[in-house]
């Protein structure tokens, strides 16, 4: 784990390496572990880095029902639980007009989980409190992965 200094607060950062899907998913399932209601989290990394497969892994912890997909043509995909895991896709999203008809604030003033994908689309617009995770590719199935934790 490695601290780091972000807005004059001390976060940590977790690093992980996983070496398939499956070890992507369990990543997810135990940053999951660590959040309270109403986190945002946003998620960095280009297309197949493993995004969607660590939501599944955050799913299987928060809501074990939910059938998780990625929102690319759904722009949200609510997955219910208590509190409600919710996930965006904002590579679509131009502006805040277009934002503000996604149901993002209301999300978040409502307490759920958000997580977004293409998060550094609405940076503006994510609460100080967001927490970032970051994925790297490093071979075909493996993915380092840069979570930041709470201090």
């Amino acid at each position: 784990m490695i601290s780091n200094m972000i807005k004059g607060e001390v976060c940590a950062i977790k690093i992980v390496e996983t070496h398939s899907v499956t070890e992507t998913e369990q990543a997810g399932k135990a940053f999951a572990e660590t959040i309270v209601d109403g986190t945002v989290i946003a998620l960095y990394g280009g297309l197949g880095m493993g995004k969607t497969a660590f939501v599944r892994g955050m799913a299987q912890h928060l809501c074990p029902k939910a059938e998780v997909s990625s929102p690319t043509f759904a722009i949200v995909n609510d997955y219910g639980g208590q509190p409600p895991l919710v996930h965006f896709d904002m590579y679509r999203i131009g502006g805040w007009e277009d934002l503000e008809t996604t149901g993002f604030f209301e999300y978040i003033d409502q307490g759920a989980v958000v997580v977004v994908e293409w998060s550094e689309n609405i940076e503006g617009a994510l609460p100080p409190s967001t927490r970032r995770v970051r994925f790297a590719r490093l071979s075909d199935t493996e993915r380092r992965i840069e979570m930041e934790e709470s201090v």
